[in-house]
């Protein structure tokens, strides 16, 4: 049965966490997490302490009657601020600049002058005991199918540690995720529908996406708050994708209306599981965990700097889309762009060629088909045949020194460890060869149709020539 979510009272909240590709927030250092074994290790324990209002934070509370004690891997490139044993640096303002770039795509109002805040945290995951975080924008907005979805607050913020392992005694985390700049999101209580919360997150991800964030796994984290009528707020964490937020709100939704049926109070923090089911993680935190950073003044957002955020403004994936499409690109080659993330090297090369769909085979369908008939690793083909060489074959084309049915083969002759040089210099005289060998086919085997010769020549070259050239010679010689 369908379930009736105005009349149970449904409203939801999505809280969005996005790492930025830029270095760390308050330190120099690259937001790169390293696979190799880490070079030190020091031991600490961390203690509850009051907020600004003179209260403990019931969620630092609860964490700190654990008494857990927590290991820190770190590595050369490891810096004194991230051990907590140097103040922080000034805000990165390559990170704020994205920041702001993200909260005028959300129209929301940004704020000229904030107080960058501590918010305890000692669940280990940060050195201090404390996350930096600033609000930089409020009142924002996007437009659903159900109707506006309101963005309360737009922070920026360091991520925290990567925990590597943990039992009942000892946590231990590495240190090269820590203070990694994070956009936090969160919106109003507006999402009236589990549907709605999905599309929601979605639109907030094209245009997180369209700005200079990092991707993969790990990169974006996505809670949900929910509630219905005569239940308190829920706070769901741990969503990677947005499809499993539709059946999590659901399980939500009915576990929520079971404790109203027991009279049992319901206000805490919960952690999402591969079945869509919820567990228990801490209690709910309040206003007690916030407090004034001392040792960084207030951070004062010049016009000038705005006004540069929004000259600069990206386009969003929809746009873009449209854009490339009016400009006569296939909607497959379109859809490849996205999904292997060559926006930024397809944009590059538009400048030394119009033929939009021959960028697009170029640098997406060639180095695939390569990769799978000389048995090389894509991630190999696609270090040899970076944006040089890409740049370097355009030009040659544009100063006819290869035409454009010999792109592949000049492609082929890079990957299997020719100079891009070498292997346009002899592209005429292997032209000639195949020529003298296809003429050499039609001879051997008088009579037969276009089609046939076809066949037998590129079963003989087996991808040494592309199909239209081969087709050009045949008729040539054929008749």
């Amino acid at each position: 049965m369908e379930m009736d979510y105005k009349k149970i009272g449904l409203k939801c909240g999505l809280e969005i966490h996005q790492q930025l590709d830029t270095k760390k927030l308050f330190c120099n250092c690259q937001s790169i997490l390293r696979k190799d074994e880490p070079d030190f290790r020091i031991k600490r324990k961390l203690h509850a302490v009051v907020g600004e209002s003179g209260k403990i934070d019931k969620a630092a509370k609860y964490q700190s009657t654990l008494n857990k004690s927590f290991i820190y891997e770190g590595y050369d490139s490891t810096c004194l601020i991230e051990l907590d044993e140097e103040p922080p640096h000034e805000i990165n303002q390559e990170s704020l600049k994205i920041a702001l770039q993200i909260s005028i795509l959300l129209n929301a109002k940004i704020i000229p002058i904030t107080q960058i805040m501590r918010k305890t945290v000692i669940d280990g995951s940060n050195t201090s005991g404390f996350q930096r975080t600033v609000m930089i924008a409020y009142d924002g907005y996007i437009e659903t199918k159900e109707g506006k979805v309101r963005i309360d607050i737009i922070c920026l913020e360091e991520d925290s540690a990567r925990k590597i392992n943990e039992d009942e005694n000892k946590t231990i985390y590495r240190l090269d995720r820590l203070g990694i700049p994070l956009i936090e999101i969160a919106t109003a209580p507006d999402i009236k529908t589990p549907e709605q919360a999905k599309e929601t997150a979605l639109k907030i991800g094209e245009i997180l996406r369209s700005c200079k964030v990092k991707r993969g796994i790990g990169t974006i984290r996505q809670d949900v708050n929910v509630s219905i009528k005569g239940s308190n707020r829920v706070e769901i964490k741990g969503f990677q994708n947005p499809t499993i937020m539709l059946k999590t709100i659901d399980n939500e939704i009915k576990r929520q209306q079971e404790i109203i049926k027991s009279k049992k109070n319901n206000s805490e923090v919960r952690k999402v599981l591969s079945d869509s089911t919820t567990e228990f993680l801490r209690p709910m935190p309040g206003e007690a965990r916030m407090y004034p950073e001392t040792d960084l003044p207030l951070l004062k957002i010049s016009r000038d700097f705005i006004n540069q955020a929004k000259k600069d403004l990206p386009k969003l994936k929809s746009e873009i889309e449209k854009d490339l499409k009016q400009k006569g690109l296939s909607q497959e080659l379109i859809k490849m762009i996205f999904k292997q993330n060559k926006l930024e090297e397809f944009k590059s090369l538009i400048n030394f060629t119009k033929n939009l769909n021959l960028i697009g085979k170029m640098i997406l369908v060639f180095p695939k088909d390569i990769a799978k008939r000389e048995k090389i690793s894509i991630e190999k083909i696609n270090e040899i045949l970076n944006i040089d060489i890409f740049e370097f074959i355009l030009k040659s084309l544009n100063k006819e020194k290869i035409s454009e049915n010999q792109i592949k083969h000049v492609l082929e002759k890079i990957a299997k460890g020719e100079t891009p040089e070498k292997a346009i210099g002899f592209e005429k005289k292997d032209l000639r060869d195949i020529e003298e060998k296809i003429m050499k086919i039609i001879k051997e085997k008088q009579g037969l149709s276009e089609k046939a010769y076809m066949g037998l020549v590129m079963k003989e070259f087996k991808g040494q020539i592309d199909g239209k050239t081969a087709m050009e010679i045949i008729k040539k010689h054929v008749g």
